[in-house]
């Protein structure tokens, strides 16, 4: 079914939650050399919608176990992103999406939780995306999922991803200096090469950067990399019994994690607020920086 909503996107509901295998297979493809590869310079003016959608106990009980949280029938802040994961992965994946998905890099995510939303409720989702605009080195786009009960928005969620391409500049780094020493470890966390997979299996994503050490070498990167929402997911696990009933939780992705590793986890108190962080245990080199608000 299709409509236009207020902000002048076509609305376009699907019946079910997409596959995500296809989808990525799609991606794969589009990534080929060939003539009609040229991406745009517009976001498609689209916004994608499922309604009905129902968590499963069991898969939210092996989310839980992977990223660390206590076994609940309460959803952790960060399990509508992978629940409605693949309605933003068919938005990302369209032809007239203008980043191809392959080498997109997830540089920032903020989670609005305006509620807590309980296993046994069923959401709706919509996904659409905004703000396309320069990057020193390419493009950035913010991908929007928004979870709602009843009609009412419980949960959003804003993915901001950068698409690396050539730019007047060459795309050099800035010379960020003399990094600052990493502020004394909360806890400290060993990240096996498994949680790759295992998060890849719980979540839908399967980016060969995070599961293949092959995938991973395409890229640049000498060995596979934890997903960033992992790290996140992990971090927010740390701080699960100091969170209100409604927050928002916001991070940067720094450098990735690589599997495997030792990470230091740090984690201060502002009145009812959070500030907390990643790095790696030895080198101090930072891994995420986030809060909570």
């Amino acid at each position: 079914m299709t409509g236009a909503d207020t902000q002048g996107r076509t609305l376009l509901e699907l019946p079910r939650l997409p596959q995500a295998g296809p989808l990525y297979r799609r991606a794969l493809l589009g990534a080929l050399p060939g003539p009609g590869r040229r991406r745009g310079d517009a976001l498609p003016q689209v916004e994608l919608a499922v309604a009905g959608v129902a968590v499963d106990r069991a898969h939210l009980a092996d989310y839980d176990r992977v990223c660390g949280f206590r076994l609940a029938d309460r959803l952790p802040g960060t399990y509508p992103h992978v629940l409605g994961f693949p309605l933003a992965l068919r938005l990302m994946t369209a032809p007239q999406f203008p980043l191809p998905l392959v080498g997109l890099v997830h540089v920032a995510n903020r989670i609005t939780v305006r509620r807590p939303v309980e296993a046994g409720e069923t959401l709706d989702f919509r996904a659409y995306a905004e703000n396309l605009r320069p990057h020193e080195r390419g493009r950035q786009v913010d991908v929007v999922l928004v979870g709602a009960v009843g009609g009412a928005e419980v949960w959003r969620g804003v993915s901001t991803y950068l698409g690396r391409e050539r730019t007047a500049g060459g795309g050099a780094r800035r010379d960020r200096g003399d990094r600052p020493a990493a502020p004394a470890a909360t806890a400290s966390w060993r990240v096996p090469p498994r949680v790759g997979t295992d998060y890849a299996r719980v979540s839908g994503d399967h980016n060969p950067i995070h599961t293949s050490r092959l995938g991973a070498r395409l890229f640049g990167f000498p060995r596979p990399i934890a997903h960033g929402m992992w790290s996140k997911a992990r971090c927010l696990a740390a701080l699960e019994s100091r969170l209100p009933e409604a927050y928002t939780v916001e991070v940067a992705f720094k450098l990735p994690v690589p599997l495997p590793s030792t990470v230091a986890f740090t984690a201060t108190a502002d009145g009812p607020a959070w500030e907390f962080a990643l790095h790696d245990a030895r080198s101090g080199r930072p891994h995420l920086a986030g809060s909570v608000r």
